[in-house]
C-alpha cells in the first residue's frame, strides 16, 4: 500500500486549529511514556546539535535503542500548521527508515525534538508538531511517541512534566561550523525560502 501526499488543506484558521493538540488532548492519547527521558535527550542532541527551528525525529526499537533519526530546519508561515509539519515528517521517515504499514501493530516509535525559541511552556506551534507526529506515525505505521522542546530553559517532555536544564537551545554547535556570538551563544544558520524544509543530519543506527 502507497501513501502520497495529499492536496493541500484550507488555509481557513478554524480548520487550522483543528490540525493541532493541545496538552489535555495530547495527555488523553496514552502517548507511552520514556523509560529514561534525559539519554534520549541526550543522545539525539549530541548527534544532531540542534539549533532554534530545528526539529529532530528519531524512531526507537522495543527497548528504546535509537534506529534511525533525521533533523530538519521548517520554515514556513506565521501561522503553524500540523498538516506541514505531518508532511515534513512523513518524508524524512521515508528516507530513514522503512514503514511498518504491514505489521498488525506498530513496535517501533517516533519521537519528536524540536528546539525553539520562547519559554517552555506550550505554544500553538507545539500542537501543529504534535498534531503532525502523530499522523506522520499512523502513515508510517509506527507507535506516536514523546514530543519534546528544547529551549533556553532546558529540554521538556511536554505532557509528562519531566525535564532538564541542559542540553538548551543556546548550546553551541561548532562542529557544524557556527561561531559563537559575542554573548557566547551560537549565531543562526542561513534561513531557507518559507514553506520549505532543510535537511541536516540523517542517520541510521547500525
Amino acid at each position: 500500500m502507497t501513501f502520497g501526499f495529499a492536496p493541500p488543506p484550507s488555509a481557513d484558521p478554524a480548520v487550522r486549529l483543528g490540525r493541532m493538540l493541545e496538552p489535555a488532548e495530547w495527555a488523553a492519547a496514552g502517548i507511552p511514556l520514556l523509560r529514561n527521558p534525559r539519554e534520549v535527550v541526550l543522545g539525539l542532541h549530541s548527534r544532531h546539535l540542534p539549533a532554534p527551528s530545528t526539529a529532530v525525529v528519531a524512531v526507537l526499537d522495543p527497548e528504546e535503542r535509537l534506529t534511525a533519526s533525521a533533523s530538519f530546519r521548517q520554515h514556513g508561515s506565521a501561522a503553524p500548521d500540523g498538516w506541514a509539519f505531518r508532511n515534513a515528517l512523513l518524508a524524512q521517515l521515508r528516507q530513514v527508515i522503512p514503514h511498518d504499514l504491514r505489521r498488525r501493530s506498530p513496535v517501533r516509535t517516533a519521537v519528536l525534538l524540536y528546539c525553539r525559541e520562547g519559554e517552555s511552556r506550550w505554544t500553538e506551534e507545539d500542537g501543529a508538531w504534535m498534531w503532525g507526529l502523530r499522523d506522520a506515525c499512523t502513515l508510517h505505521g509506527l507507535r506516536c511517541g514523546a514530543y519534546i522542546t528544547l529551549t533556553r530553559e532546558g529540554w521538556q517532555v511536554l505532557g509528562e512534566g519531566r525535564g532538564g536544564r541542559r542540553p538548551h537551545s543556546a548550546s553551541l554547535r561548532t562542529t557544524l561550523g557556527i561561531a559563537p556570538a559575542p554573548d557566547g551563544d551560537a549565531a543562526p544558520l542561513p534561513r531557507p525560502l518559507n514553506g520549505t524544509h532543510e535537511v541536516l543530519h540523517r542517520s541510521a543506527a547500525v
